[in-house]
C-alpha cells in the first residue's frame, strides 16, 4: 500500500511539474469612446477626400484598438522555450473585426499570429505581426504611438500623402503590421539590443515581389531611449484608384517602399521629453514620393495614477512644397485601477495642399488642405 501511495504521488509530482512547463493566458481591452470633429474627411483616399463637415461619433480606440487574444509558452528545456501569439483588433461599436493586409476584408488575428522560439541568444517569430519599427517609434514618443494625435497618426498622414490606398494595413511607406514575417530580436547588451525582419513576398516569378526587410537599433538605459530605424519594401501599394474605383495591380518586385527614422526620448522624475525624424519615399520614383517627418514631444507623470502627455507632428512633401501638415495634440490619462484609465484629449491639425490629411485619430479621416480640431473623452479597460 505504502509502495502505491509513493508512485501515486510521484506521478502526481511529475504531471504538475510537467503541466507547469506550458502555459496559455486569454487576455483583451475594450477602448471605447466619444469623438468630435469640426471637419471630418470624406475618405482616407487622398484622390476621393473632401470636408464631409462636423462628426460626433462613438469611436474605438483613443488609446490603441479594442483587441483580444491568446498566448501560450512551453518551456522546452535548456533555457529554450516554444511561443505562440493570436491576436485581433475589433471595433468595440459594432463588433466588427480588424483588417487584414491582403485586401481580403477583416480578419480574425488582425494583429498577431505568430509561432516562435525563444532561447538566451534572442527570440524568433514568425507570421503576421507588429513590426519592429513600430516598436522603436513607440519607444520614442512622449505619446506613445498613441491612436490619437501621436507619432503613429502622423506616420498614417505619411502614407497618406504618398499615396496609400487604406483598403487593408499595408502601408505604402513603412508598415504598421506585416504578413508573412520572420523577425529575430536579440538579447539586450548594456541597453542595446537589434531586430531584424524579413518577409518572403511568395510571388511566383519575382523573387522580390512583394518582400519586406528591416532592421532596427535601440538603446535604453538611464532614462534614455533611442531609436533607428531602416525599412523596405517591394510593392507595398497594390491598389491603385481609377475612374472605375480602387483595382488591385499585380506585384512587379518594385522597390517603393523606403522608410528611415531616428528618434530620443529621455525621461527623469517623470517628466518626458522627445524628438524624431523621418523620411519615407518611393526609391524608384522618389518623384512621386519624398516625405520628411518630424516630431517633438513633452509628457509629465503628477502621479502614479495621472499622467499628461503632448505632441507635436509637422510632414513636409519635399517634392511639392504646397503639401505640408502640423499637427499639435494634448492628452490626460487616469488610471482609476491597474486595469482601468480614463482619457480626455484634444488636437488640431492644419492640413496644407489636397494630398495632405494627417488624421486626428487613427481610422477617422481629416479634411485637406484645411485646419481641423478634434477631442475625444473615454475608457479603456484590460481584461
Amino acid at each position: 500500500m505504502k509502495i502505491k501511495l509513493v508512485a501515486v504521488a510521484a506521478l502526481a509530482a511529475f504531471s504538475g511539474s510537467a503541466y507547469a512547463q506550458s502555459s496559455v493566458t486569454l487576455y483583451g481591452v475594450i477602448d471605447s469612446g466619444l469623438l468630435y470633429q469640426n471637419a471630418a474627411g470624406a475618405s482616407a483616399i487622398p484622390a476621393l477626400n473632401k470636408n464631409g463637415g462636423k462628426v460626433f461619433a462613438f469611436k474605438d480606440g483613443g488609446i490603441y484598438a479594442s483587441n483580444w487574444g491568446m498566448r501560450g509558452t512551453e518551456d522546452i528545456g535548456g533555457g529554450y522555450k516554444v511561443n505562440f501569439k493570436l491576436q485581433g483588433t475589433f471595433n468595440s461599436g459594432t463588433g466588427a473585426l480588424g483588417l487584414s493586409g491582403t485586401g481580403n476584408g477583416n480578419a480574425i488575428f488582425s494583429q498577431y499570429a505568430t509561432i516562435g522560439v525563444s532561447s538566451p541568444y534572442g527570440r524568433v517569430d514568425v507570421g503576421r505581426q507588429i513590426v519592429p519599427m513600430i516598436w522603436a517609434m513607440y519607444d520614442t514618443d512622449a505619446r506613445g504611438s498613441q491612436y490619437f494625435g501621436s507619432i503613429l497618426t502622423a506616420w498614417v498622414g505619411l502614407n497618406q500623402a504618398t499615396g496609400w490606398i487604406p483598403v487593408t494595413t499595408n502601408g505604402s511607406i513603412g508598415a504598421l503590421y506585416d504578413d508573412n514575417a520572420i523577425v529575430y530580436q536579440s538579447p539586450t547588451f548594456g541597453g542595446v539590443s537589434f531586430a531584424l525582419e524579413y518577409a518572403p513576398g511568395g510571388v511566383a516569378g519575382q523573387f522580390q515581389g512583394s518582400t519586406r526587410e528591416s532592421a532596427v537599433l535601440k538603446y535604453a538605459n538611464y532614462g534614455l531611449h533611442l531609436s533607428a530605424v531602416y525599412y523596405n519594401g517591394h510593392d507595398t501599394n497594390p491598389y491603385a484608384v481609377t475612374p472605375a474605383g480602387v483595382v488591385s495591380v499585380a506585384p512587379a518586385g518594385v522597390d517603393n517602399n523606403r522608410f528611415y527614422y531616428l528618434g530620443a526620448m529621455y525621461t527623469f522624475r517623470g517628466i518626458s521629453v522627445s524628438a524624431s525624424w523621418a523620411n519615407g519615399r518611393n526609391p524608384s520614383h522618389t518623384e512621386r514620393a519624398n516625405v520628411d517627418m518630424y516630431s517633438a514631444g513633452l509628457g509629465y507623470a503628477f502621479s502614479p495614477a495621472l499622467h499628461v502627455s503632448s505632441g507635436f507632428y509637422y510632414l513636409k512633401d519635399r517634392n511639392h512644397s504646397a503639401n505640408h501638415s502640423a499637427e499639435i495634440s494634448l492628452a490626460v490619462d487616469y488610471s482609476l485601477s491597474k486595469r482601468t484609465t480614463l482619457y480626455a484629449e484634444a488636437a488640431r491639425v492644419d492640413n496644407h495642399g489636397n494630398n495632405m490629411g494627417q488624421m486626428i485619430v487613427y481610422g477617422e479621416p481629416t479634411a485637406p488642405n484645411r485646419s481641423t480640431i478634434g477631442a475625444m473623452i473615454g475608457i479603456r479597460h484590460s481584461f
